[in-house]
């Protein structure tokens, strides 16, 4: 049921997971569903400047995860904060906010349409009392709380400086699963995720991973084909017939530009409908 209010953390309804930190905030304010802290959480979180790839993917995940009865954690800020709550509010699952300032304050402040929508169907939360505004410690102090509420946290785009790492960071200390989304090394916002998989984040590769370690069995093949462009649903119909292609046989086959069959298959391979080895591509 719907409400405003505040929970401590000696109340039942405050979150068991969130109590377990090290640190963990003694008083959370909200404005939503309390039920759904009851729920499963996954955290997404990324860069305030998300390309074009950064947001599609945290849309893609999310939805999937919200399908699958996963709440997305997020911390509702521009970029992709903003492009997972919107991919959870197209799924089946509420999704939840976690504010770096008091909830009466929205920041940044073109997100009020964003604010309310979670607030009517999913949950807002905050440690700060009304009128509290955010400042730069107040975000890394938030950053916690999103990293406290979930299982695990995914990190879809972030630079070397980006508060993600930080939420990033203190999932690890709180004993959380990692993911990161690999990405292009020749772009700055790239560099954090791909420092997060060298240093033993797991490389979410193929999405569905995350509901396999939490023990959800998928259908992901008959979801993700109704969701093809024209060239990937191409590339797959030549792989089915075919069985495995090289990128050049696929390119002379299909009589696409090179960039564009890279492109797809480098998409379809995210999606887990393909596998590319050696230059080759072969359906899953």
């Amino acid at each position: 049921m719907a409400g405003k209010g505040y929970i401590d953390i000696d109340d039942a309804d405050y979150p068991i997971l969130l109590r377990l930190i090290s640190d963990p905030p003694t008083r959370l304010y909200y404005s939503g569903n309390l039920e759904l802290l009851k729920s499963p959480t996954v955290a997404i979180v990324g860069s305030r400047k998300s390309t074009e790839y950064g947001s599609w993917a945290a849309r893609t995940i999310a939805k999937r995860l919200s399908d699958y009865g996963i709440s997305v954690v997020s911390g509702m800020a521009e970029g992709i904060d903003s492009r997972a709550h919107e991919g959870a509010i197209s799924g089946q699952t509420p999704t939840i906010a976690v504010f770096g300032s008091s909830l009466d304050i929205c920041f940044p402040r073109f997100n009020k349409g964003l604010m309310k929508q979670i607030e009517e169907t999913g949950l807002i939360l905050s440690e700060y009392p009304e009128t509290t505004h955010p400042t730069r410690y107040t975000f890394p102090q938030r950053n916690r709380i999103i990293s406290g509420l979930s299982y695990a946290t995914v990190v879809v785009e972030a630079g070397i400086k980006s508060g993600s790492l930080i939420t990033a960071e203190f999932a690890v200390d709180q004993g959380r699963e990692v993911y990161a989304v690999p990405a292009n090394i020749n772009r700055k916002s790239s560099v954090g995720c791909n420092k997060l998989i060298r240093d033993g984040a797991k490389p979410l590769a193929f999405i569905d991973d995350i509901l396999y370690d939490l023990g959800i069995e998928t259908n992901f093949t008959d979801s993700m084909d109704a969701e093809l462009s024209g060239e990937q649903k191409r590339i797959m119909e030549a792989l089915e017939k075919r069985g495995e292609l090289s990128i050049d046989s696929l390119q002379t086959l299909l009589a696409l530009p090179i960039g564009v069959i890279t492109g797809a298959v480098t998409i379809l391979e995210i999606k887990g409908l393909v596998s590319v080895a050696l230059g080759n591509v072969m359906r899953l």
